[in-house]
């Protein structure tokens, strides 16, 4: 199982959480798909750095997406 992978696309789960949070709270409703992604992607996130400590931190999300990108998409 590839935990880069698993921890690229909980990152992106939490960030694309941020603009559909701000999108209900605007329009008045509850958050239903903001809260899904930030679970989702905070499930994924604690699973990948629970599987492999000490190697994600602040300093190295940076290269893990671009391993992750050049890894799958090129």
């Amino acid at each position: 199982m590839d935990y880069d992978l698993i921890f690229v696309v909980g990152v992106l789960c939490c960030a694309f959480a941020i603009p559909a949070l701000i999108s209900a709270f605007s329009d008045r409703r509850f958050p239903r798909v903001a809260i899904m992604f930030a679970v989702v992607g905070g499930v994924s996130v604690a699973y990948a750095m629970q599987e492999n400590p000490g190697v994600y931190g602040f300093a190295t999300i940076d290269d893990v997406f671009v391993d992750v990108v050049g890894r799958y998409l090129l």
